[in-house]
């Protein structure tokens, strides 16, 4: 069975993104469900995968990371608004069987992304 989880890194600082607000939603013909709400731990990642196993479903899926809170918290004077403020990552799950890990590289200015296993 497989798993969904993602990590926060601080390129920033050169750290974890440790304490950034997660959210996961599902998206339908319906709209968007939120199915999870998490926070990064000391290392930048969710203590648990977000989703596995049964719960883990072929389909479309966001990840909200609240980036510009975090950089706030970190003693980072950002503009109003903020340049990146809720930074959303929309992705796909063809096969639930496999794992996807979707992490998120930040700075105040920039990010990027990638998927592991």
């Amino acid at each position: 069975m497989g798993k969904l989880s993602t990590h926060v890194l601080d390129t920033a600082h050169g750290r974890p993104g440790a304490g950034v607000k997660v959210e996961l939603y599902g998206i339908d013909s319906r709209g968007r469900t939120l199915i999870k709400t998490d926070v990064t731990n000391a290392d930048g990642r969710c203590s648990a995968p977000l989703l596995e196993g049964a719960l883990l479903c072929p389909g479309q899926y966001e990840l909200v990371f609240h980036a510009g809170d975090y950089f706030v918290a970190q003693g980072v004077e950002l503009p109003s608004p903020r340049f990146l403020d809720r930074i959303t990552i929309a992705f796909g799950v063809p096969d639930a069987g496999q794992n996807y890990h979707v992490p998120l590289v930040m700075t105040p200015w920039s990010y990027s992304t990638y998927r592991g296993s």
